[in-house]
């Protein structure tokens, strides 16, 4: 009786290849970003990465206090720079070219903690809640 010699999609630790690829990169692009020189991006954290299975783009996922779209157009200045970092510090054939984008979960989580505590301490109102709720559903 032979055994299966095929590994699982699933690798160590149960991630699956893109995951650890993923973790990988954004571990090497904060460890690059912490050599460079400029202020402009003293503040900005690697908040994700989201690889495309066929590995040709990684999303990269920005934030911090003063994040915006300056921010997004300087990293794209340091872009080359940055995968060159990711060759050098992993064994992949092909880097996947980077895409910047402001991630705004944190923002969207920093507002929603703002109304909460608002109702918590009473000074949430009905017209303020029906107000915040109209802006949310018109653009």
């Amino acid at each position: 009786m032979a055994k299966n010699r095929h590994r699982s999609v699933q690798g160590t630790r149960g991630f699956d290849r893109t995951e650890r690829l993923n973790e990988l990169i954004a571990r090497l692009l904060a460890e690059e970003l912490q050599r460079f020189q400029d202020t402009r991006l003293d503040w900005v954290t690697i908040s994700g990465v989201e690889t495309d299975r066929d590995l040709n783009r990684a999303k990269v996922f920005v934030s911090g206090e003063s994040v915006d779209a300056e921010t997004l157009e300087v990293l794209g200045e340091y872009r080359v720079r940055l995968q060159r970092a990711i060759n050098e510090g992993s064994r992949l054939r092909r880097v996947p070219e980077l895409v910047f984008l402001l991630d705004e979960t944190s923002r969207s989580a920093a507002r929603i903690e703002s109304i909460l505590l608002r109702l918590r301490t009473g000074e949430g109102n009905k017209e303020y809640l029906d107000n915040d709720a109209g802006s949310a559903s018109h653009p």
